[in-house]
């Protein structure tokens, strides 16, 4: 059911206009008592969650009672993050996500539905998962606040993947990405229909139907000068909104390239992106559109470490980032890594499979560091003073030796592929 749907490719949405069409939405809820917001944390700054966040709290006062950032593996945020992103919002409110121990398992998605829908790729019950918040919290109104744009380890992010991994625990986490990892990013990436959508939609039904759900979803796009605009604004309950958003943001986010570049350059903002474990987005969003045999180098100024949780950066560091078949071959022999595929998802998610080089150049990490996980280490002084990213505009550059490159500013708005590897 949706309760408001706005939206297109052209549509450019004010701050007003989201708080006036998420102020409809909940005036036809009607009153409500308790209310808890899952927005996404720092990492999703652009999702335009953090000002809709801070309006339903203008509009529900007391009653919106919690605020529990859906992080799932990622650390909590920090006050200047809290300030930055919902400015106004008590920090009193926010409950901290703890992945490992919060968590209560609420049911099975059957092993005979899981193994059908990934043909034969997984086949155990997958664990549904939520915080102990969610679940047990008595709310009379749980609002799901975020961004869809395609996603590496389901296809298109968002919906109720906000619950089941944002506010999920260890082992639906682990399951989850390691089934995306593999079932294949290719299959996945840009389409709201995929094994792992199928397996939550199945929970969200199984277990979820008495929670009061209502899903806020938005698609954000760059304009024509390189800054974002808000495309789309959905709301209401079940997939819907989900399913709506995910269209617009096909069109919005996926650029479809008619020739593979050699060389693909990316620029992480150092307040959004500080590990591999986020910056490789920079991997997974352009390896359909980069040519074999090509290299995507990788501006990293804020980027001090692997894995944001401890032992994940450990894994990252031990294992490395190798093919599919190495990955799959530490899980079957190592049991640090088999307990944690999170991390084993994440190593095939970053790996290139050595069919193109990736050129890390961080801000913090040594040389040592960098080719000790597989990639090519570039000093990044020496990186911004060849390639300045105020001179570069999104899309095909020439660099200072005339040799032509593609330049994407943030990796994580969007999804390139070639159209010949479409096919």
């Amino acid at each position: 059911m949706l309760l408001f749907s706005q939206g297109s490719p052209t549509t450019d949405l004010s701050a007003e206009d989201l708080r006036d069409g998420l102020r409809s939405a909940l005036a036809q809820l009607g009153e409500r008592k308790k209310v808890l917001a899952i927005p996404p944390d720092f990492t999703r700054f652009n999702s335009r969650a953090g000002l809709l966040t801070v309006e339903a709290y203008n509009y529900y006062g007391d009653q919106l009672v919690d605020v529990l950032p859906a992080l799932g593996t990622h650390v909590p945020m920090p006050a200047h993050q809290l300030d930055e992103m919902f400015p106004g919002l008590p920090h009193d409110l926010v409950r901290p996500h703890r992945w490992r121990d919060d968590v209560v398992t609420i049911g099975e998605v059957p092993s005979e539905f899981v193994t059908e829908t990934t043909e034969g790729i997984w086949t155990k019950a997958w664990p549904a998962q939520l915080n102990k918040l969610v679940w047990e919290g008595g709310h009379d109104l749980i609002l799901s606040v975020g961004q869809v744009v395609p996603h590496e380890v389901i296809g298109m992010a968002n919906g109720n993947k906000n619950l089941f991994v944002g506010t999920g625990g260890q082992d639906g986490i682990n399951e989850s990405h390691f089934i995306g990892a593999a079932y294949g990013m290719e299959r996945m990436m840009g389409r709201a229909d995929t094994p792992l959508r199928r397996i939550l939609n199945e929970a969200e039904k199984l277990y979820c139907s008495h929670l009061p759900i209502i899903y806020i979803q938005t698609v954000v796009g760059p304009r024509a000068d390189g800054s974002l605009a808000t495309r789309g604004l959905y709301i209401g309950s079940g997939q819907e909104p989900f399913e709506a958003a995910a269209a617009l943001a096909v069109q919005v986010n996926f650029t479809q390239l008619d020739e593979e570049p050699e060389r693909i350059l990316c620029y992480l903002d150092p307040t959004e992106f500080h590990s591999t474990w986020l910056g490789n987005k920079s991997i997974y969003r352009t390896r359909m559109a980069i040519a074999t045999g090509g290299e995507l180098t990788v501006l990293a100024p804020g980027v001090k470490e692997f894995g944001e949780d401890p032992e994940i950066d450990r894994l990252i560091r031990k294992y490395g980032y190798r093919t599919s078949p190495e990955v799959m071959d530490f899980v079957a022999n190592n049991e640090d890594l088999a307990n944690n595929l999170s991390a084993a998802a994440h190593l095939i998610h970053g790996s290139s499979e050595e069919r193109f080089k990736v050129t890390y150049c961080p801000g913090h990490l040594t040389r040592e560091e960098v080719e000790g996980v597989g990639y090519q280490y570039r000093d990044l002084e020496e990186a911004l003073s060849y390639y300045n990213p105020s001179d570069l505009k999104e899309g095909w550059n020439e660099d200072a030796d005339g040799r032509r490159f593609y330049y994407i500013p943030n990796p994580a708005l969007g999804l390139w592929a070639a159209k010949s590897r479409l096919s």
